[in-house]
């Protein structure tokens, strides 16, 4: 087809008819602009070349991009210029005023075109590769200076204008003045003749290019002049006058001028077309493409469409594909109809993929949906899976059940996906299948002296000598139009043989044999078609792993056939077809029941997420809102220590001395305010993002050894108190003054004054001496080591060797703790020291001080005694 680029290893055998294919491209082609667009979607074909299936998707995608932000491209002007391109290159060859109107009106398309790929929208800056690869050239030879240099110099109907050239202005303007002359000196001969009551009408016209009046014919002598004709009546002649023939004879050659100036402008127009040509062609190419991407994306919009996925197909293993059907499948004996253990399949397999598999969820006919949405209906969609180990699918289930819908729906969106069109439905991944092989519907041939049966027949035997283990393989009621018994042996000979080729097949049926097959044999998949039976109506629902009963008895009650017929109808059934229809159908009540219960379980998640979620922000919501009321009390408290600061400080009656302990405590609390507001947020971050989780030193400081008569500060009333005893492990009794109250060991700031320890303390050393009696001697403590060290900016190893050091040193001169300085940061080092101090053999506890001592910026350690 001319503009369209050759669709590369096209599938020579689709069964284009039998899966409505022309009927579906009818309906795709309506969405084209353009005529050129039409027949190329017309001419649209599967295709297994994996990279132009791959690139043909990511078109259309990267156009659904462009139609999501309400990009239009303009194709209205599309045509194959190949001819008058070709002819614009031939030297001193002038298109006519149409063809260049045409040329310019499809290159201003593609300019156009050229300017949406090289700035597209801003959200699509980097989105579309593939359309920008396929408009590389018209980037690189942009049109717009030939659309325009022609486009204003010739008018919409195809004549040129006046500024088309210097020569033409002139030439126009000479002969308006002419006509004009003209028109003044035929006025005054019709003012002399009308006198004399020679002239018919008041009126100037034209004949033959040459302007006249007209003059009755009685009177045609009277007029010296030519005549240029007369009327139908024959009353009336037409005299071009004496005095206006040389008039006449100028304006002709005016004319005669004109039509030789627009000539040489119409072929300088030409030679510039003819200059651009190349890019005119290219461009007219793809814009094609294009409008067949902007169908098949309006397509896709409309109908709720995909791009499918597709997974590795088998490699087929002889190219002549499957032998025919042979006569030992023709005898072999038929099956029986009683359900039996499954047996193995022991044929050996080829090569294959194990990727390979056929998954459709949700899909619709695109046909039967467009005439239901006609209708005001709605389609029921089909679902169905098959896998490299199981490609053969039984369908079975009543009459109008759908059965024939699933096969076309199948088939149809499988070329469809190779002839790179989104597909209807929600997910869906297929093979790349080198044939489509359907037997659907009644092929009987009066000419070829066919039935229906010998028809059916012809058709298998070319369908078995065609299909491979890359062949798609589409079966409608197989075994039918014959006797029951023989019909059914030959249904499960043939279905045998297509799973022993490794055919991808789907087939339907109304055989309980071949129902009994799928049961039975291994790699193949039973299904069946809804039926509701209290309305005996089928659902047209695909319910996978299970047979269906055909209600063919009830489906013909329910279409009105006589009472009686149908009631001696039952009476004539076996009672083991009773039995197993009574089994089908309990056994898809059954099914109905669970879809319904998991239905309800998936509405109870959903509930169950969605009131989570609602947990989780107001949880949210009264986190933040203790954060804001703890900021306010860390602000008040701020306050009131600034306020007794500076009261503190104004007591002082020594102005010097006053004036310079105003200024460090100035300092002071605006460096505590900043080292509050530093341990406050990282407090509230690390546990709100969860960088403490796992930490059980991360928590509020909780003073560890408090003992009766311990001197210690409370936290509420920010006083000091007296330990009288200990209740529990929790709480304790103190006395504050003559008032004795219990509060709990969290209340505890921090203990101030312990005699229990004044002057009882020993030192490491100490120690060893009195348990052992070993005299050590050593250089004396070192009474001004401190009792904190600072690693902040150290790695997590380098900070571990620094401490370790520390805390021997600190250990061994006897300090009853140390405080280490680690910075709040990302909390790696916080978490790796405490890690690494809780199995120190020198340490007692691992605790978090309070804000005041750096809350989570630093660690505080006790030493064992």
């Amino acid at each position: 087809m001319p503009l369209a680029h050759p669709i590369p290893s096209i599938v020579s055998d689709c069964s284009r008819s039998a899966l409505e294919w022309d009927r579906f491209l009818a309906l795709l082609s309506a969405y084209a602009q353009s005529a050129t667009g039409r027949d190329w979607l017309l001419a649209l074909a599967p295709s297994t070349d994996r990279d132009w299936i791959d690139r043909q998707h990511a078109l259309v995608a990267e156009m659904r991009l462009l139609l999501n932000e309400g990009v239009r491209p303009s194709v209205g002007s599309l045509f194959d210029p190949s001819d008058l391109l070709a002819k614009s290159r031939i030297e001193g060859a002038a298109l006519e005023a149409e063809e260049i109107r045409r040329v310019v009106n499809l290159a201003e398309d593609v300019s156009a075109w050229a300017s949406i790929i090289a700035q597209p929208p801003q959200s699509l800056a980097d989105a579309l590769p593939e359309l920008c690869a396929l408009s590389s050239e018209l980037c690189s030879t942009p049109l717009t200076p030939l659309v325009e240099s022609l486009r204003d110099r010739i008018l919409p109907d195809g004549s040129l204008t006046d500024d088309a050239s210097p020569e033409l202005r002139r030439i126009r303007r000479e002969m308006d003045r002419q006509q004009k002359a003209i028109e003044d000196s035929l006025r005054g001969a019709l003012r002399r003749f009308a006198e004399g009551g020679s002239t018919q009408d008041d009126l100037i016209t034209i004949r033959g290019e040459r302007f006249v009046i007209p003059v009755k014919a009685e009177w045609k002598r009277r007029v010296q002049g030519v005549v240029h004709g007369s009327s139908s009546s024959g009353q009336t002649v037409y005299v071009e006058p004496l005095e206006t023939i040389e008039l006449n004879n100028d304006l002709v050659r005016l004319l005669e001028d004109e039509q030789a100036e627009i000539h040489r402008i119409f072929a300088q127009m030409t030679r510039q077309i003819g200059q651009y040509a190349p890019t005119i062609l290219k461009g007219s190419e793809v814009l094609a493409e294009v409008d067949t991407l902007h169908a098949r994306s309006r397509f896709a919009q409309e109908y709720n469409c995909i791009a499918p996925k597709f997974s590795l197909s088998d490699t087929p293993s002889t190219a002549s594909g499957a032998p025919h059907l042979d006569s030992e499948m023709w005898d072999q004996t038929q099956v029986g109809a009683g359900f039996s253990p499954r047996t193995a399949h022991t044929e050996q397999k080829g090569a294959l993929a194990p990727e390979a598999n056929l998954t459709l969820k949700h899909a619709r006919h695109p046909l039967l949906e467009h005439r239901l949405k006609a209708q005001g209906g709605a389609i029921v969609p089909v679902s169905l899976a098959l896998t490299t180990d199981d490609r053969q699918l039984i369908i079975s289930g009543p009459n109008t059940g759908g059965k024939t819908v699933g096969l076309k729906t199948t088939g149809l969106l499988a070329i469809m996906a190779q002839s790179g069109v989104p597909v209807s439905v929600e997910e869906a991944v297929f093979p790349i299948f080198d044939a489509f092989l359907a037997d659907i519907g009644d092929a009987q041939s009066i000419e070829q002296n066919l039935s229906t049966f010998s028809a059916h027949i012809v058709n298998l035997n070319r369908i078995a000598a065609r299909a491979d283990s890359a062949s798609l393989v589409l079966l409608d009621e197989l075994g039918s139009a014959t006797d029951p018994e023989e019909g059914a042996a030959l249904a499960v000979a043939i279905a045998e043989h297509f799973l022993h080729a490794r055919c991808w097949s789907i087939i339907s049926t109304h055989h309980t044999s071949l129902k009994v097959y799928a049961e039975n044999t291994e790699g193949v998949i039973n299904a069946a078609v809804g039926f509701n039976e209290q309305t005996l109506a089928p659902t047209y629902e695909l319910r996978q792993g299970v047979p269906g009963a055909s209600a063919g008895i009830n489906i013909a009650a329910r279409l009105g056939l006589a009472p009686e017929m149908v009631a001696s109808a039952r009476r004539r059934l076996s009672t083991q077809t009773l039995d197993i229809g009574r089994f089908l159908d309990s056994l898809h009540q059954q099914l109905r029941e669970v879809t319904a219960e998991r239905a309800r379980y998936q509405i109870l998640e959903g509930e169950l997420k969605r009131e989570k979620q609602r947990l989780e922000a107001d949880g949210m919501k009264e986190w933040r809102a203790k954060v804001k009321e703890m900021e306010h009390q860390l602000a008040s408290l701020l306050k009131d220590f600034e306020y007794q600061a500076r009261e503190t400080v104004k007591a002082i009656d020594d102005k010097a001395a006053q004036q310079k302990l105003s200024k460090d405590a100035e300092r002071r609390i605006a460096r505590l305010r900043r080292e509050f507001a530093e341990g406050f947020n990282a407090s509230v971050v690390a546990t709100h993002t969860g960088a403490d989780k796992g930490d059980a030193h991360a928590q509020p400081h909780i003073v560890r050894h408090i003992s009766a008569g311990d001197t210690v500060k409370l936290k509420t009333l920010g006083k000091t108190a007296t330990v009288q005893r200990q209740i529990d492990d929790k709480n304790f009794e103190v006395s504050v003054g003559i008032m004795k109250m219990r509060v709990a060991r969290d209340e505890i700031a921090e203990v101030i004054h312990s005699p229990s320890n004044t002057n009882q303390r020993q030192t490491p050393l100490q120690a060893v001496r009195r348990r052992s009696g070993v005299s050590v001697s050593m250089a004396e403590p070192d009474a001004s080591i401190s009792w904190e060290i600072n690693v902040i900016g150290r790695t997590a190893d380098e900070a571990q060797d620094e401490v370790e050091k520390f805390l021997d040193k600190a250990f061994l001169n006897g300090l009853p703790r140390i405080r280490i300085i680690h910075g709040t940061g990302m909390g790696i080092l916080r978490r790796t020291l405490r890690e690494w101090l809780k199995h120190h053999p020198q340490v007692a506890t691992v605790t978090e001080p309070g804000q005041n001592e750096g809350g989570a910026g630093a660690t505080v350690v006790e030493f064992k005694e």
